[in-house]
Parts: structure tokens; sequence; C-alpha cells
């Protein structure tokens, strides 16, 4: 069995594989955890970003309560991998928090009777939860839920891939991962043929494998990247309890407080925005620093990074087969470690010929649930055609290479071409084509993350036009 991609999906999927008697190969383009895994805010909660309520309209009660379900197994099974395999990841349990709005009292009413409504829902489908009225930080009503959990995620990964590799399963990084061979099912790594049984991709974004172009191009239509920015602090002695922090702004807050060797430490992050659709992503970094220090002012600000999360059109993750033999998850939204693992155990599931709880409920191939969602769809899907059209005639013919500051990008018309230029800091130049490789749109420079966005789907590259995250394959062309 081959595994694309050795994130928390892929490494959870071939761990239990393993552990069922079968050989597994792992591959990676990068590093293990290199992908949104090691971007992630590190948060372990069965809380949905989808509010339960919308949850239980979509899919009934009993569809929300399995969404949830998902999560808090996924937190147990993470717990007993770590403590089965000795991994030391600083596996903890703390509670978790959906707060009204940290900062905007404008609908505190609305928002505390949502919440309540909330806590009562889950509390009857027989989650731990209680309704807060004056809850931590803010003072503010808020949903309380206990069990939930922080970890090192890339120190458990790593564990993950130790107990996988070895007895005639591998993991391995730097690997290009090319063509898929239908018949018999083979997978094309560093230019060797792999045959496979199973070919599972595990790779935030699926990429097309053995599915036709209109297949992998309809799933597309109903994922939507959203770029987030994170900041780490240290905090003072006492002056917050460890736990999990969201509130329900839109898009929200997240806060996630652990304990290690040094003390208090924070993880904080929000202004998500579609990929590609904000032209000064510094500016997003300075809001939620403004944010944190407002909330928290005693932190102290020392590492910043950006991860990307995938939106659906209904609110929960495509996971399963989409062709014979072949399986995805994507659509994590805010909930990549849990609803990473719970893929783990479904695709194991549908591999081993075992019942699974969520296969149906998280189904790549069902129908739009209701109204709301394919109101979703519509919307989403206007960035295309928008940003396909709309972007080549913004282009500004007269600006030269030379209008281009050291560290800067801009997108110029270099020899009739549209080119994505970037001059380094030391003054050199390097020019590729500015047409993303998956389905044509112009990409946009990010002056934070010093990367080439595409507006349209969420690809993004290196200066030098390296792929850094699908859907996109291909590296953009160079000039």
């Amino acid at each position: 069995m081959v595994v694309v991609g050795a994130g928390i999906t892929g490494l959870t999927t071939a761990y239990l594989l393993k552990r069922s008697g079968k050989s597994v190969a792992v591959f990676d383009r990068e590093r293990i955890g290199s992908g949104e895994s090691g971007s992630t805010s590190a948060h372990l909660t069965c809380v949905t970003d989808e509010r339960i309520t919308a949850l239980a309209k979509r899919f009934g009660d009993e569809g929300a309560r399995r969404s949830w379900e998902a999560g808090a197994t996924a937190i147990d099974l993470i717990e007993s991998n770590a403590a089965e395999g000795g991994i030391a990841c600083g596996f903890r349990r703390v509670p978790g928090y959906l707060c009204a709005p940290f900062f905007d009292d404008a609908k505190l009413r609305e928002e505390s009777k949502a919440i309540r409504e909330d806590a009562e829902l889950a509390a009857r489908l027989g989650f731990p939860v209680t309704f807060v009225e004056n809850g931590p930080l803010t003072g503010k009503p808020a949903l309380a839920i206990a069990d939930q959990a922080v970890f090192h995620p890339l120190e458990y990964l790593a564990g993950l891939a130790a107990a996988i590799d070895g007895g005639g399963s591998y993991v391995r990084e730097r690997c290009e991962i090319g063509e898929t061979i239908e018949d018999p099912l083979a997978v094309v790594v560093n230019g060797k043929t792999i045959a496979c049984s199973d070919l599972v991709i595990a790779t935030h974004v699926p990429i097309v494998g053995n599915r036709n172009v209109l297949g992998a191009t309809l799933l597309q239509t109903k994922l939507y990247p959203y770029s987030t920015y994170v900041i780490g602090a240290r905090l003072p002695a006492g002056s917050i309890a460890p736990g999990l922090y969201n509130d329900t702004t839109d898009p929200y807050y997240y806060l996630r407080v652990h304990e290690d060797r040094e003390g208090l430490y924070a993880i904080f992050g929000g202004e998500d925005h579609k990929t590609g659709q904000q032209t000064d992503t510094e500016a997003c970094y300075a809001r939620v620093e403004k944010a944190l220090c407002r909330l928290l002012p005693e932190a102290k600000l020392e590492r910043r990074w950006s991860g990307q999360v995938i939106e659906t059109d209904d609110g929960l993750p495509f996971i399963g087969e989409v062709a014979e033999h072949q399986y995805v998850a994507t659509g994590y939204a805010g909930n990549g470690l849990t609803f990473g693992t719970a893929a783990g155990m479904t695709i194991h599931d549908a591999i081993m010929g075992q019942p699974n709880p969520w296969r149906q409920l998280f189904d790549p191939n069902r129908k739009a649930s209701s109204v709301s969602a394919i109101r979703t769809f519509v919307e989403e899907n206007v960035d295309y055609p928008l940003h396909f059209i709309a972007d080549r005639l913004r282009q500004n013919k007269n600006a030269g290479v030379e209008n281009v500051a050291r560290g800067d990008g801009r997108v110029l018309i270099v020899g009739g071409q549209r080119a994505a230029v970037h001059r380094r800091d030391d003054g050199s130049v390097v020019k590729v084509s500015a047409v993303c490789t998956h389905m044509g749109c112009l990409v946009r420079w990010n002056n934070a993350e010093r990367t080439w966005d595409c507006p349209c789907h969420g690809s993004r590259f290196t200066p030098d036009g390296l792929v850094l995250g699908g859907p996109a394959e291909a590296p953009l062309e160079p000039l």
C-alpha cells in the first residue's frame, strides 16, 4: 500500500495499517510534517468550526453527534498511540472554550443565545459540555467542554514515522511523486514505479491520481483554501490556565495555552482570508499581534507563521474512496489534527473491510445537503472566473523589472508574457510564469511569506516557482 503525504493523515493511516499487518510505503515531497501538519496551531478539540447546531440542521442530530464523535475519538487515539508507543509529545488533557467575540459586543446577546443553544444540544448528544455565563479571558458567555488536549504534533509524527519504518514498511522524504498507473495500480516515485494494492492521497489538497480530470476538478470546486496567521508568545506565570480558547467572530480568533519547561506559552491566530486575495499580508500579522496584546497585554511575542485551512461547502471534510482502491482526505477547516486522525481511522477501516461510523457522513461523493451548502458552493466558486479575467485586465503593461524592490515581487509583462518577478535580497532577479499551473489564474505576491499565491484555488509557490501547496502539481514555468 502506498501513502502519499507524511502529515497527520498519511502517517496515522500508515501506522494503523501496519498495526493491522499490512506493508506500507509512505512518500513525502518534503520532510515529515513539513506541510500543514507542521503549520498548525495544534488544537486537539472535537468542537468543529461549523457550529454543532448548524451541523444538526444539515445532517440531523445524529450527523452532528458523529461529527463531534470523530474528533473526540481522534483525541483518544492520539493519547493511546503516544502512551503505547512511548512518544514524548507532551500530550495533556485541557478544557476547551467557545467564547463570545473577544472584542465585539455588538451582538453579545445574540451570540450568548446561540452559544447556549450549542451547549444544550452538545450536552444532549452526550458530550461533556456546559454553558458558562462568565467565561475565561473576557468574562463573556462561553461553551465549556472537558477532555480536549494539547500536544507537540511534530514530535508525535516523528514517533509514528519511526514505528512505521522497518519490517517491510517504509517512510521516505524528499520524494518526487509522478503519475499514477491504473492497471495494475502503481505510482511513480523518483522515476521508479511502485506497485500497490491501495493508494492513499494525504496531501492537504489531493492530487489527481487515477481520477479523471473532470472528477478531480469537481472535487476542487467544493474545496476553499483560506490563509490564517499565527503568532507564538511567552506568558507570565499564572496569567491564564492552559486550555483552548476560540471565539465566535467570523473569521474567528483562536488561542492555545500550554505549559513547557520555561513556563506558559500562547499560540494565537486569526485574520483568515481566501488564499491569494489579500495584498498586504504583513497587515494581517499586525492585526493578530494587536489582538493578542489586547487580550493578554503581558504577552511577549517570539515568532510567527502562517498556515492554510481548507473549507468545504457543508462544513465537513471529504474522506474516503474516490476511485477503485484510491482514497483522499481533505477539507478539515480548523480541525486538521483531529479530522486528519479520524481520516486515518476511516481509510484504514475501508481498506480492511471493517465498519466505520463516519464513512457515509464524510463520503467525498456526497451531495450538497442544504440550501446553505449550495449557496456556499456558488459564492465560493465565483472566484475562478472573476480572478481569471479581472487579474489579466488589471496588468500594468508599462511597469518594468526595475520597479521591483529587493525582497518584493510583482506580476509584470515581460517580453509579451505575464511574469512573476521577484528581486532577491542580494539584488538578483528571478522570473517565472505568473500563470498558475492548476487552472491558469495569475498568481499574486505574498509579501509576508515571500510566496506566489493563486487567488482562485489556493496553490502556493516559492519565489522561483516550486510548488509549496496544491492543488497545482507542476511548478511555475521558468522564463
